[in-house]
């Protein structure tokens, strides 16, 4: 996987300067744009993720292969029919990997760092997070079916779609393509801090699951980007790892075991009635 996503930084950087060449010349109104110190941080986020990613994928693999080895179920790869349902297992997984860590803090704290620039552009896309060790459970359930490898290049091409997705230089796209496929406009809802995005659209390539799920939002008013409280700081290993800090704040001050739960497993917003009765969600 990483060797995809190595392959593809020139893509990557070409097409960074494109949409910025695109977003000045058409002069969006209201496009956010790119920011010096927001693209920067974004660029050490991703390069972050990279490292720490590929030390990670040697647990990763191993997880995976023995519960392939040990499987009776191996799909042929030599047939056409077994990369179709890889492609929509993947994405199935996905998009439950994605919903979980929105509506599970502890989960949430290694996604805020995706959502926590108020820019939305493609470098917006590299912004990932530091601890990527609780994805391998969302995709442990193909392994019985596909060895490493073939899951490990199913999630870089969902990736390399998903990079498309962060950007204001493409508007909504033909309605059965809209209908079908996650796409910019379904996707800048979901970064989206107001009430009405917050928590929809998971999808990674197709936005059927959020259809299904009724997890789906349009993009309707004029999209904010960022959190509904936003973090304040360029420094990457602040927003690697401020979540943790704040989630580890508020299990110590936690009056109950019951509470301390509360705060890990339940959604980014939630706090003991007596505390907060009505705080707001903070996921984006």
């Amino acid at each position: 996987m990483e060797q995809l996503i190595l392959g593809a930084i020139p893509v990557f950087f070409l097409a960074m300067a494109l949409e910025l060449v695109v977003l000045r010349a058409a002069a969006h109104e209201g496009a956010v744009g790119y920011e010096r110190r927001d693209t920067a941080t974004s660029l050490a986020m991703g390069v972050g993720h990279l490292v720490i990613g590929a030390a990670w994928k040697l647990v990763a693999v191993a997880a995976y292969a023995a519960v392939h080895v040990l499987s009776p179920f191996h799909l042929p790869l030599d047939a056409w029919w077994s990369w179709v349902v890889l492609f929509f297992a993947d994405d199935l997984a996905y998009y439950g990997y994605h919903r979980g860590h929105h509506r599970v803090r502890v989960l949430w704290a290694t996604h805020v760092v995706h959502h926590s620039s108020q820019h939305y552009n493609l470098s917006t896309a590299l912004r990932q997070d530091w601890s990527p060790f609780t994805s391998t459970l969302f995709w442990l359930p193909l392994a019985p079916f596909f060895p490493p490898w073939a899951i490990f290049l199913a999630i870089a091409w969902n990736l390399l779609f998903q990079f498309t997705l962060h950007t204001e230089a493409v508007d909504r796209l033909w309605a059965p393509v809209e209908w079908v496929f996650n796409t910019p406009s379904h996707h800048r809802a979901h970064h989206g801090a107001q009430a009405q995005y917050l928590d929809r659209n998971y999808g990674g390539i197709l936005i059927v699951w959020d259809r299904l799920f009724g997890t789906f939002e349009p993009e309707r008013e004029r999209v904010r980007y960022g959190l509904t409280k936003d973090i304040g700081t360029f420094h990457p290993v602040r927003v690697a790892y401020g979540e943790f800090a704040a989630l580890a704040r508020d299990v110590r001050a936690a009056r109950s075991w019951r509470d301390r739960a509360g705060y890990l497993l339940r959604g980014p917003g939630w706090a003991p009635a007596a505390t907060a009765p009505a705080r707001e969600p903070v996921a984006a």
